[in-house]
C-alpha cells in the first residue's frame, strides 16, 4: 500500500470513528501531516501539525521534559512518548502519531544509527504505545518516506485494536 492510500486509510478509520489526529513530527519535518492534508477533505478529520525538530521545540510545543531529554536524548522512547502524549494534551485529537529519529546522513552514534526512529502513538484514553524501527541507511529521503509509512501503518493499527476492545464503532 503506498503512503497516500494508508493515509486515505487511517484518515476514513478516524472519520468513522469520528475523532480529529494530529502529528508531532522531528524527523519527518511535516511529511505525515503532509501526506494526510495531500488527500482533499483531511480537513474534517487532521486538527494540526507539530514540527518539533529542536529540543527547545519539544519542550515549548509538546511539553517534553528537559529532564527526559537530558537522561534519553530527543532520539529514545521516551521522547517519543512524551511527544505523543503532548501532542494529545495540546490539540482537539483524538490520535496522535509522534515520530523522533536520526534520518541522517551525519549524527548517527553507534548506540543510535542513522536510520534508528522512536514512534508514539496515543489515542485518547488509552496508555501511549511506543516503537522502535531501524530503517536500512537508503539515503535520508528513504528513511523519512519510510518513517511516513510506519506511523500511518500504526495509527491505522491502533485504531484496529481500540475497535477490536469494544471501544466504538
Amino acid at each position: 500500500m503506498s503512503n497516500s492510500d494508508l493515509a486515505d486509510a487511517l484518515l476514513q478509520a478516524c472519520q468513522q470513528r469520528g475523532i480529529m489526529l494530529a502529528t508531532a513530527e522531528s524527523c519527518t519535518g511535516g511529511m505525515i501531516v503532509a501526506a494526510l492534508t495531500d488527500i482533499a477533505g483531511s480537513s474534517t478529520v487532521v486538527d494540526r501539525g507539530f514540527i518539533a525538530y529542536s529540543n527547545d521545540a519539544k519542550t515549548e510545543m509538546l511539553g517534553v521534559s528537559a529532564a527526559t531529554l537530558d537522561a534519553h536524548g530527543a532520539v529514545s522512547r521516551e521522547t517519543a512518548i512524551e511527544m505523543a502524549q503532548g501532542a494529545l494534551t495540546r490539540s482537539r485529537a483524538g490520535l496522535t502519531l509522534a515520530v523522533t529519529g536520526i534520518a541522517g546522513p551525519g549524527g548517527g552514534s553507534t548506540e543510535k544509527p542513522v536510520g534508528l526512529v522512536w514512534f508514539g502513538v496515543a489515542l485518547s484514553g488509552r496508555p501511549v504505545v511506543s516503537e522502535c524501527q531501524l530503517f536500512s541507511n537508503r539515503g535520508r529521503d528513504f528513511i523519512r518516506r519510510e518513517t511516513v509509512r510506519h506511523a500511518l501503518e500504526l495509527g491505522l493499527r491502533a485504531l484496529a485494536a481500540d475497535q477490536a476492545a469494544g471501544a466504538g464503532p
